[in-house]
């Protein structure tokens, strides 16, 4: 007989929790894994308090509930070591109650079609309205309504009712802070639905929406990832394809055109900017002013800038990112002739579109001269002028002409955007004067007279003076020391002169109707009536000529309206009209404290 203390006889007779529920024979020694578990990989636990016997069973079917519970009791553990316990009642992805009320949605909507809409006619009133009042059951409804809170409220233009902000009358950055909270609210609970794996038209808007905030607040990298992920929601849904627009109704599909090419011309913007790559081409059909009758003036305003850009294409793109080789004068030569044929040389838009169609396309002219410059293709002697070194002073006149006719508020309501734009032409104007002999003239207006007028645009805008004239001062100081700037203090020059800095979409104030088959809001009961295109008008007080621009430009020794203060608005206008915003490519810009 074998002997009572060996090892056989002291194993482990009771089985393990699983070989019970299964009941096989557990081939185990009670410390490690039995065989059978380690077989079916299950973990293997002698936790169970022994009980009579059962009936048999299907052991398949065991094994397959054993495996079911142990992976919930661990996916369970996972949660809550992470402070995730579900979508709707989780510690990380939970909504922060009371956060946002319904008195600034409200707001923050009203302010979007107000203001943003013609440059942004990406959302529907009515069908926005109904996804937002979904916001109690849905997550990606609560993400976009608080996005689109965040993207307002971070607006350094946007004033809303008394009482919808605590304490915004006794602190100026109330509306900041609390865009800035809802904005970190947007990305925590957004965690908690895959809007990656199944990206819809409301996910794309958000992405645009984050983008636009970090944008505002000047945190380019991060504004950068969310326009990227809004491009790649969308090519992801199929955006960039015809066929993907005809089988949805005529809203939707307006819409999403819409948001197509304004992802389209926002990426290009700020592909010259910040020297991005492009990811989205002209592979759809524009929209159609026939589409909404009411919104004619705005879509024609809001085609024109998707024009402007076109030309930017992965070849110029390519070239300016130093990626691409090939370049040649004669395709130059010739882009600065489409961009110069881009716009009418009457407008019929808003006038805020007006301003920033203007002046963007002297911006964009400036960029290509850039790039000729940059390979050598410019010469004093060259026969056609955009090709010369002197180019930019023609396109510095242009812009101040264009300027003139319109009024501060009409500029301002582009933020920082618009000014980084007039920077920009003014700081190439600058190394022209430096570098090229300028004739001096007794009467006629010359690139310094220009440069001038330049400071004082600057200077009167708001968040010019605190941010852009320094550093104009300092360019101007740092490369042409000997140049007077009368009425401007110099100040000590940066060891680097420029800090870029961006804008984001604003815009002007939308005139639809409930009439139209789009049921836009009428706006007369949020914001006062405005006319419903704008014509611009030269100032006829000046002798006035035709340059090849298709502006009115100063021919004689009369200084014109805009070289020491902003012309009055031509009659069109009225004090209502300025308050249409939109701020090109790349448009609304951020708080003039920001950054």
């Amino acid at each position: 007989m074998p002997d009572s203390a060996s090892p056989a006889s002291s194993t482990v007779k009771r089985a393990c929790d699983c070989c019970h529920k299964r009941k096989v024979k557990c081939i185990g020694d009670g410390t490690r894994p039995c065989k059978n578990c380690t077989a079916a990989g299950l973990t293997c636990t002698y936790n169970a308090v022994p009980q009579k016997k059962g009936p048999k069973g299907s052991r398949a079917k065991v094994i397959s509930e054993l495996r079911e519970t142990q992976r919930q009791s661990a996916l369970a553990a996972s949660r809550h070591a992470f402070g995730f316990d579900g979508l709707n009642n989780g510690t990380a992805f939970a909504r922060t109650p009371g956060l946002v009320s319904i008195e600034l949605i409200t707001a923050c909507v009203d302010y979007f079609f107000a203001h943003m809409y013609p440059t942004q006619p990406i959302i529907h009133r009515q069908r926005v309205g109904e996804t937002i009042g979904q916001m109690d059951n849905s997550i990606e409804a609560y993400c976009l309504g608080t996005s689109l809170c965040a993207y307002m409220l971070i607006q350094p233009h946007m004033t809303l009712p008394a009482g919808v902000i605590p304490d915004a009358d006794t602190n100026p950055q109330a509306a900041l802070i609390l865009g800035n909270t809802l904005l970190q609210e947007t990305l925590r609970v957004r965690k908690g639905y895959d809007f990656i794996e199944a990206p819809s038209i409301w996910s794309i808007i958000t992405s645009f929406f984050i983008f636009g905030s970090y944008f505002c607040l000047d945190k380019h990298n991060t504004a950068w990832f969310h326009l990227r992920e809004a491009t790649t929601l969308a090519q992801l849904i199929g955006m960039q394809d015809e066929a993907s627009y005809k089988s949805l109704d005529i809203i939707e599909s307006s819409r999403r055109r819409r948001l197509y090419w304004l992802l389209f011309v926002t990426e290009r913007a700020y592909a010259l900017q910040r020297h991005r790559p492009l990811t989205l081409h002209a592979t759809i059909a524009l929209p159609s002013l026939g589409e909404d009758p009411a919104e004619t003036v705005e879509l024609n305003g809001f085609i024109h800038l998707v024009n402007l850009f076109k030309p930017f294409d992965d070849m110029f793109v390519g070239l300016w990112n130093k990626a691409k080789t090939g370049c040649t004068t004669e395709w130059l030569a010739q882009l600065q002739m489409q961009l110069s044929d881009a716009l009418p040389a009457y407008l019929h838009t808003t006038e805020s579109q007006a301003v920033d169609l203007r002046v963007s396309q002297q911006w964009l002219r400036t960029m290509i001269w850039q790039l000729s410059i940059s390979h050598g293709f410019l010469s004093s002697a060259a026969a056609d002028n955009a090709m010369s070194f002197r180019y930019p002073i023609e396109i510095s006149r242009d812009l101040i002409a264009a300027s003139s006719t319109f009024t501060q508020q009409a500029m301002e309501v582009h933020g920082i955007g618009l000014i980084e734009k007039l920077f920009d032409v003014a700081c190439t104007l600058t190394d022209v004067v430096a570098c090229v002999p300028i004739e001096q003239y007794t009467f006629e207006y010359g690139p310094r007279d220009y440069l001038n007028q330049f400071l004082s645009l600057i200077s009167q805008l708001r968040g010019g003076q605190q941010r852009y004239l320094p550093l104009l001062l300092s360019k101007i100081q740092e490369t042409v020391p000997s140049l007077p700037m009368p009425g401007y203090a110099l100040p000590s020059a940066p060891n680097s002169v420029r800090g870029r800095v961006d804008e984001i979409y604003d815009s002007s104030n939308p005139t639809s109707h409930n009439s139209t088959p789009f049921g836009s809001p009428p706006l007369a009961a949020a914001v006062p009536a405005i006319p419903q295109s704008f014509t611009s008008y030269p100032d006829m007080s000046v002798p006035q000529a035709p340059n090849s621009m298709g502006y009115p430009m100063t021919t004689s020794n009369t200084p014109y309206a805009g070289m020491t203060a902003m012309a009055p608005a031509p009659p069109l206008y009225t004090e209502d009209s300025a308050n249409s915003g939109y701020s090109g490519p790349l448009g609304p810009s951020r708080y003039d404290s920001a950054g």
